[in-house]
């Protein structure tokens, strides 16, 4: 019952009416701490949350920040913008003071949705840079530095969508900066529907699966489980966070049968006490991209669950995926339908197979892929240039195709699933009075991809106080 949909319907708000009208409109679709959606519901609740937003003076166009945790109101947000022709921009909970303060400064975010215990993090952002006029907090509400906050309001009455196209802006999702600060990726709407389409047939998705994810919702993977669910008559069940010793559990609690996880949940799952919740579950299939092929191979061994490899950055979609059923062999995957790759060099000239070069993606879809990097024209054509996406990634095509990930060539760090910007790091450090110099490089993990390392150089006469 896979959802197809014309491309100028390719948008959440077409896709949403259509949950609603058809004939599974009962159907659950969402399970998020108290929250029980049906996918009627989630229409509504997105007309709902989108008229609030409508009274707290934002406009079609504009930005909201979101600064919490996996909870219903984030997807209710989330939603309710995509209703109202507004764009989300959805902020990492480890993210600090001087984090929070780019991020809203950058996005030109008018309203920001946070939860109360994050609330002592704007203290030491000067919101005065920002565009921001309205805080809601979930919680108890306090005054922040001049800007109106008031606790999560209720939803209004239901107002009609947006006549918003594909090419429109969904979501502003922030990715790792190389040699500057994070840059803001522009995800439109048909983006979004794809990664949905694609990743539902990589993994076969039907209506009698049940997804679960414990990853955050500030991310591109959890919200694409929610869109994989929607396309494709599963329900989706979103855990708070992740827990090694209560993964197994949680996912005999939901019925789960498809599982996501990333490079270093895996180690952590089988440094657990083996035990028979491993396999007292439902679950016939994970999607693993990161995870080392000798750990992908134990978990299958112990749990019975294979693991399929992919790739997929926020600014492109699932573009590479291995095959159920393959063993582990370390590679990420192959190209599939709708995409192309290339192995390049420096000058963009197409490498022969075994031989390392940069990665570059382009889609057969329009919209596919996102639309650049928001308020940075510059970097959009460096990444774009040649009418490929460069990833910064070097990788090798195998000779049956499989394409094989070498390393970085952007100076990033990949620590468990998050990208992190050696530049930002460093400015953090800098801004140290003690601090001279600072270098912040990855360093390999046990448990797998990166561990972050700093180097510092004391000023003359200071000493460092590592704590501090």
């Amino acid at each position: 019952m896979t959802i197809e949909l014309p491309a100028a319907q390719r948008t959440l708000p077409a896709l949403l009416q259509r949950l609603a009208d058809d004939a599974d409109a009962a159907r659950p679709l969402l399970s998020l701490g108290d929250a029980r959606w049906t996918r009627a519901d989630a229409a509504h609740v997105a007309a709902g949350r989108a008229a609030a937003l409508q009274a707290a003076g934002v406009a079609r166009g504009e930005r909201v920040a979101l600064m919490c945790g996996n909870r219903p109101e984030f997807l209710e947000a989330f939603l309710g913008c995509a209703w109202l022709g507004a764009a989300a921009v959805p902020v990492n909970t480890a993210a600090m003071g001087p984090q929070i303060e780019y991020l809203l400064a950058d996005s030109g975010a008018a309203l920001l949705v946070i939860e109360e215990g994050l609330l002592p993090r704007l203290a030491s952002a000067d919101l005065s840079k920002t565009a921001l006029k309205t805080i809601w907090v979930l919680g108890s509400a306090a005054p922040v530095q001049g800007v109106n906050c008031v606790a999560w309001p209720a939803a209004c009455a239901p107002v009609a969508a947006a006549d918003v196209g594909p090419g429109d802006t969904l979501a502003i999702l922030y990715t790792s900066g190389t040699t500057g600060p994070s840059k803001g990726v522009l995800c439109p709407h048909a983006q979004y529907y794809w990664w949905g389409l694609n990743s539902a047939r990589i993994l076969g998705l039907g209506r009698d699966d049940v997804l679960c994810t414990t990853l955050p919702l500030f991310h591109i993977n959890a919200l694409n489980t929610v869109a994989q669910a929607m396309v494709s008559g599963a329900k989706v069940a979103v855990e708070a966070r992740f827990s090694a010793s209560g993964f197994w559990p949680a996912m005999q609690r939901h019925g789960a049968t498809v599982v996501y996880l990333l490079g270093a949940m895996v180690p952590m799952l089988l440094a657990q006490p083996a035990g028979a919740a491993e396999r007292q579950h439902r679950v016939r299939l994970g999607l693993g991209p990161g995870v080392p092929a000798a750990a992908g191979q134990a978990f299958l061994d112990r749990s019975g669950v294979p693991l399929l490899e992919g790739y997929g950055s926020t600014e492109t979609n699932f573009a590479i995926a291995t095959r159920a059923g393959d063993a582990p062999r370390g590679v990420m995957g192959w190209v599939q339908p709708g995409f192309h790759a290339r192995v390049v060099d420096e000058l963009d000239t197409p490498l022969p197979p075994g031989s390392a070069g940069e990665l570059l993606l382009r889609a057969d879809e329009p919209f596919a892929f996102a639309t650049g990097y928001f308020g940075m024209p510059e970097k959009t054509v460096e990444a774009w240039r040649n009418l490929w996406f460069h990833t910064g990634d070097r990788v090798v095509q195998e000779s049956d195709g499989a394409l094989r990930f070498v390393d970085r060539l952007k100076d990033a760090i990949r620590r468990r699933g998050e990208n992190i910007s050696s530049w930002e790091v460093e400015q953090v450090l800098l801004a140290h009075p003690a601090v001279a110099e600072a270098a912040v490089y990855p360093v390999r993990s046990e448990l797998a991809e990166d561990e972050v390392m700093a180097a510092l150089v004391a000023r003359p006469g200071a000493a460092l106080d590592l704590a501090d």
